[in-house]
């Protein structure tokens, strides 16, 4: 469990592997664990084909691609074939039982089978095995240590088994986008609701999450009716989005963080900038009622929470996250602000500039400086990661 002061320490059955393992020491023998190494592969194919196609379909962009497919399958690529595979290969590292790495291979294999273009219906069964494999780990751990914020989180593992499941019943993927909302939304906030009961949870701060996770949990069940019926789930998903975007705001513990230096204030502040775009998320979902619209509705409602929420809380928890995947350091480096400060600034001009004024150039160009900014990420990461490998002690 991180305490209000940003350190890690590791218990036996942490709920989240990634937020509850402490980095390796330099020096201290334990290896890379290899047999990981292609999990982890398959979910960055999936995240770089998801981001080939977001420029082909989204952004409309002259660039070659090797199936028409692609663009279309950009969505599912990143929350589930990369995302997907990522969050519950961590669970499965917390968890420490071989069976539970079969949600991220499954996972990792269904966003391949996608990508090469074999009949959706198997890519899909296989995410759909993944997100059972995924629930049955959150069992076992609601067995040991049975807690609330578990709960949330098996919800969202729920809307991901949901998400494919529906797929595979007939419906289109731009039908889908609340639940794999939703998949990620209750993974990332149920992490945060655990950290927040080391210091800020009252009772107060427990019924406003309650309220905000009831609602959207109500709003999805309802998008899958057709007609005003869905539009209302739509808002109501709204509602609970901003409900859950302003009780992170109010009572996680990064209000505090902020004012550590280091690491542990560049966390707090992807994860205040994360609440405030989940904020403007739900704002476009409770007005908007039919996503689908416009595209400029549609383009907003959803990269609000994919790339201004999701995407945010990855880059603040790397590193903690990939220390406790692959047992290597990922130092702070202050130059970690660049790909922060790209993502949101080009969200930013994609979605005022481009959706909400209409301005075409503006759209392509912020898009696309999203884009840059994940590249960006791996890269720094990458290289934080084999310059403290090369140099251990100064990492230390």
């Amino acid at each position: 469990m991180t305490s209000p002061q940003g350190t890690a320490t590791q218990r036996p059955g942490g709920t989240l592997g990634a937020l509850h393992a402490v980095p390796p020491r330099a020096g201290n023998g334990r290896s890379m664990p290899r047999a990981r190494l292609p999990l982890l592969a398959a979910g960055v194919v999936s995240l770089l084909a998801g981001l080939w196609g977001g420029l082909l379909l989204l952004l409309g962009l002259p660039i070659p691609t090797l199936r028409s497919s692609t663009a279309e399958e950009h969505g599912p690529l990143m929350t589930l074939g990369f995302l997907g595979t990522v969050i519950s290969l961590e669970r499965a590292v917390a968890l420490r039982r071989a069976w539970g790495f079969a949600a991220p291979a499954a996972a990792g294999v269904g966003g391949l089978v996608l990508l090469a273009g074999l009949p959706g219906v198997l890519g899909w069964s296989l995410l759909c095995l993944a997100a059972v494999v995924f629930l049955l780990i959150y069992a076992v751990a609601l067995q040991i240590a049975p807690a609330p914020h578990l709960v949330m989180m098996a919800t969202g593992g729920l809307c991901w088994y949901l998400a494919s499941v529906l797929w595979l019943g007939g419906w289109a993927v731009p039908r889908l986008v609340p639940w794999l909302a939703g998949f990620l939304v209750f993974t990332i906030l149920g992490e945060r609701l655990e950290l927040a009961r080391v210091a800020l949870l009252t009772q107060a701060s427990v019924r406003a999450v309650a309220t905000g996770a009831t609602a959207l949990a109500a709003g999805l069940v309802l998008t899958a009716v057709s007609g005003h019926t869905a539009e209302f789930g739509v808002r109501l998903a709204g509602a609970g989005l901003l409900a859950l975007a302003v009780w992170g705001a109010c009572y996680d513990v990064a209000r505090r963080t902020v004012k550590i230096s280091g690491v542990t204030r560049f966390m707090a502040v992807c994860l205040l900038a994360g609440y405030a775009w989940l904020a403007a998320a739900g704002i476009a979902w409770l007005t908007a009622g039919d996503l689908g619209r416009s595209v400029a509705s549609y383009d907003l409602a959803l990269h609000a929470v994919f790339l201004g929420f999701v995407i945010s809380m990855i880059f603040g928890h790397a590193p903690v996250i990939v220390p406790a995947l692959l047992r290597v350091r990922l130092p702070f480096r202050w130059w970690f602000y660049g790909h922060v400060a790209l993502l949101h600034a080009a969200l930013f001009v994609r979605l005022v500039g481009g959706d909400a004024l209409g301005n075409r150039l503006a759209w392509q160009v912020g898009g696309a400086g999203t884009e840059v900014a994940i590249l960006l990420f791996l890269a720094v990461s990458a290289s934080a990661v084999l310059r403290a490998r090369r140099h251990p002690v100064r990492a230390a």
